[in-house]
């Protein structure tokens, strides 16, 4: 799962993404309200850790423009300021949840991991299935029957992009800030490189399910029919 971190003291925002990365996460970091709103309009995160106190935008406004514009990613609110008008207006611009600074690694992980349990594809289980084919967060293991394999950290997340919008399509630019971030140098080969070898992998699995390439479009995961 990718987070983004919206916060200008760039101490702290460095601890925060080593603390969500030693937990498993992706994470990217802005370090102004403008940049932390081109981001974030994106729709390729998970949740946002947003400061209310930023240089060009605050927070407030930030989250305003993104909730006008229909994201619905889950914000997390943070600042240093504790006054129950502050949070009010937090929560009435949108915000999912507001955590006062200074706060415990632990209880914002947990904030972290609330937030992305309010998406139906991963609640409970933490698996996601497409046809015959499941994907395990916690093994980082795509199975189909008896058959399965591990996968790396990139191929897991290409794919778990494709089983959470199976049948749509998504452009290579998406899978590209999704799975690489914004200030990687990847390219549109690599994307295509990573297809492969989900491909390969969905052979070896057997599986009926196959990752379709539309033209000038992207790809689409399609679940396929069941041998009789």
């Amino acid at each position: 799962m990718r987070v983004l971190i919206v916060e200008d003291e760039k101490r702290l925002a460095a601890t925060l993404q080593d603390l969500l990365e030693m937990d498993g996460y992706t994470a990217d970091v802005s370090y102004d309200g403008e940049s932390g709103l081109d981001n974030a309009l994106t729709a390729i995160y998970d949740v946002i850790l947003l400061d209310v106190m930023l240089p060009k935008l605050n927070g407030f406004e930030v989250l305003r423009r993104l909730r006008a514009e229909r994201v619905a990613t889950p914000v997390l609110m943070l600042t240093a300021r504790s006054e129950v008008t502050d949070k009010v207006q937090g929560l009435d611009c949108g915000a999912d949840y507001y955590l006062t600074k200074p706060f415990e690694p632990k209880e914002l992980l947990a904030c972290v991991r609330a937030l992305t349990r309010r998406a139906p594809e991963l609640r409970d289980t933490g698996v996601l299935s497409c046809g015959d084919l499941r994907l395990e967060k916690s093994a980082f293991t795509l199975s189909c029957g008896e058959r399965s394999v591990r996968l790396s950290r990139k191929e897991y997340d290409m794919m778990e992009m494709l089983m959470l919008n199976q049948k749509l399509i998504l452009t290579k630019e998406k899978l590209l800030l999704k799975v690489w971030g914004y200030e990687s140098e990847a390219e549109d080969n690599n994307v295509e490189v990573y297809i492969s070898f989900l491909r390969r992998k969905l052979e070896h699995l057997h599986s009926t399910v196959k990752i379709t390439t539309i033209r000038m479009a992207g790809y689409s995961l399609v679940p396929g029919e069941a041998e009789a």
